[in-house]
């Protein structure tokens, strides 16, 4: 079994509220806490429809078993593979040496491939998360790198809860089809 949990969040959103009252043309500023939490239910929603990560962040990716000799990452673009680690029936933690394995970070789904002639270690893993790798995944550290597209999506949403507060409050379709054109399979 395998699954992936966030560890370390962005430090910041694709937009800010700055950018937001310009988008929707706001004055005031008496809102602003109120636009930073439809920003980040909104950058959110586009991460998980997307099945990306966009500012920098950190992830765990947890095996109960060896995976394979190749494994692709969960919410491209990969960064970086930071650690790989296994822990026998004992929860002995070992460090699997990146020297047995390369990192692609410039394919759209970032994966680690096993060396050639390297196996994963004989050692009987512990039942429940026996390889815990860490990455990073994201665009970059800031927002500079962030695809337009995902910034005008939720600059569209921000528009609209702003707009609509005692009507519907759910994503607007062109949410959606602003973002759907660079949707990822799941892996």
């Amino acid at each position: 079994m395998r699954y992936f949990k966030l560890k370390t969040a962005a430090a910041s959103y694709p937009v800010t509220a700055a950018n937001v009252k310009l988008y929707s043309r706001v004055a005031h500023s008496v809102e602003d806490d109120l636009i930073d939490t439809w920003i980040a239910a909104a950058t959110k929603e586009a991460e998980d429809y997307q099945h990306r990560a966009y500012i920098s962040q950190v992830y765990t990716l947890k095996y109960d078993e060896y995976p394979g000799s190749v494994i692709y990452f969960p919410r491209p673009p990969l960064i970086s593979v930071d650690s790989v680690k296994y822990y026998d029936t004992d929860d002995t933690e070992a460090v699997f040496s990146s020297d047995n394995y390369l990192v692609d970070t410039t394919s759209e789904v970032g994966r680690l491939s096993l060396n050639y002639a390297v196996t994963w270690p004989s050692t009987i893993l512990r039942p429940v998360n026996g390889v815990i790798i860490e990455f990073t995944a994201g665009y970059g550290a800031d927002a500079s790198s962030v695809p337009d597209s995902v910034k005008n999506a939720i600059y569209l949403f921000c528009t609209h809860m702003y707009e609509n507060r005692e009507g519907e409050n759910k994503f607007p379709r062109q949410f959606y089809d602003l973002l759907k054109p660079d949707r990822m399979a799941i892996y």
